[in-house]
């Protein structure tokens, strides 16, 4: 099983060294915001656009990417950073640590990118590594469809039923940026079919 964390403490830190800096930067972000800055950080960094001045976000470029490491509360926080300490580490082995850190980037600026087109027009805010989480989800999927003998059918079977409840779960909870989940999805995909195909 593909997914089970069995490494001691050190032993994750040192497999996993990209993986366990996303985690400490998203923990240190929200210490900061909450108990030193009063959510100035998440003002300032938060993806955001508006239908006049910023209609595709571009006036403030940055928000792309420093919005993947913002949180709307501890609750939000700790259900991301487990997605990530749990089914992050596999793909930072198979991808190496330099490309995992573009395909984690990479997958959440495309999240975001998605929720500018289909929210373009409006006024829209969101936080949040999901875009960058289900990137990592959709890049295992690709490897379950197309690239079967990679895994076992345990990892198979949990990879298939992440995506379901993933999808389920986006639809039907509130405050949810269903196009950030299904941008990062489609991006993570997208990506691992272009390493498959050039380790071919």
């Amino acid at each position: 099983m593909l997914f089970l964390r069995n490494e001691t403490f050190r032993g994750y830190i040192r497999m996993y060294p990209i993986t366990t800096l996303i985690l400490i930067i998203n923990l240190l972000i929200m210490i900061t915001d909450t108990l030193i800055m009063n959510d100035e950080l998440t003002i300032r960094g938060m993806f955001y656009i508006e239908p006049v001045f910023n209609r595709y976000g571009l006036s403030e470029p940055w928000r792309y990417i420093t919005s993947i490491f913002l949180h709307a509360g501890w609750e939000h926080l700790l259900f991301n950073s487990f997605s990530i300490l749990v089914f992050a580490p596999p793909l930072e082995r198979i991808l190496g640590h330099f490309r995992y850190v573009f395909f984690y980037l990479a997958a959440g600026v495309a999240g975001n990118i998605l929720t500018t087109v289909v929210q373009a027009g409006s006024e829209y805010g969101s936080v949040g590594a999901s875009g960058a989480i289900y990137g990592v989800f959709g890049a295992f999927l690709y490897l379950a469809v197309f690239r079967m003998s990679s895994l076992d059918d345990a990892t198979r079977k949990t990879i298939f039923s992440l995506i379901l409840f993933g999808l389920v779960y986006s639809f039907i909870a509130p405050n949810i940026n269903i196009w950030a989940h299904l941008g990062g999805a489609i991006a993570g995909f997208a990506m691992m079919s272009l390493v498959a195909l050039r380790k071919k």
